[in-house]
């Protein structure tokens, strides 16, 4: 046990010597044995400190969008009321996202009292149909009968012709996006209206 001790501080004594110099250098000197210089580290801290302040408060603005679904690869909150196209966010609870809620962004595609029309034809996989969405007679995308890791999906099935008030059919022009094509319109109150950053 005594050994054990004694490598230990044997191991550590290299790392204690060397603590005069660290303290001289973090204040300023240029080395052990000058004079320390506080006009530098003040200079430093000038530096270093408005920067990490920044990038303190600029990290949590800003949401990295980790779906190829998005031409985004950063967005941040932009107040306002949602527009045709604008991105948006929102927690999306679905057995296919996962056992819990997560964070999602899409567009805006289709809007309330717009007109959506869904038209089934057969898919290219045997005995299954693909969605086909229209909004307003132009094309938002088509729903394939399984997803990318073989899960069977089901498609959205328009009740009424369009999107209701307080609605809006959200998505992307990607073919693998997992969106309204299959889960329908989002509540405008569950949505946050975003920007592209990058």
């Amino acid at each position: 046990m005594l050994r054990l001790a004694w490598n230990a501080v044997r191991a550590a004594w290299g790392q204690v010597k060397l603590l005069p110099l660290r303290a001289a250098v973090a204040l300023g000197s240029s080395g052990l044995g000058s004079p320390p210089r506080p006009a530098q580290l003040w200079k430093a801290y000038g530096i270093v400190l408005p920067i990490g302040f920044a990038a303190a408060w600029a990290i949590p603005q800003v949401t990295w969008v980790m779906s190829p679904s998005i031409d985004a690869v950063a967005v941040r909150t932009s107040p306002g009321p949602i527009r045709k196209g604008d991105y948006v966010m929102f927690m999306l609870s679905h057995p296919l996202a996962g056992p819990k809620p997560v964070n999602v962004t899409k567009q805006a595609l289709c809007m309330p009292g717009e007109r959506i029309v869904m038209i089934e034809k057969p898919s290219m996989t045997p005995g299954a149909w693909d969605g086909y969405y229209f909004c307003n007679g132009r094309l938002l995308g088509v729903s394939k009968p399984f997803g990318r890791n073989g899960q069977k999906l089901v498609h959205w099935q328009p009740k009424q012709d369009t999107i209701p008030p307080g609605f809006i059919f959200v998505g992307s022009h990607h073919p693998d996006g997992f969106d309204s094509r299959y889960y329908g319109p989002v509540a405008i109150g569950r949505l946050t209206r975003m920007e592209k950053i990058l």
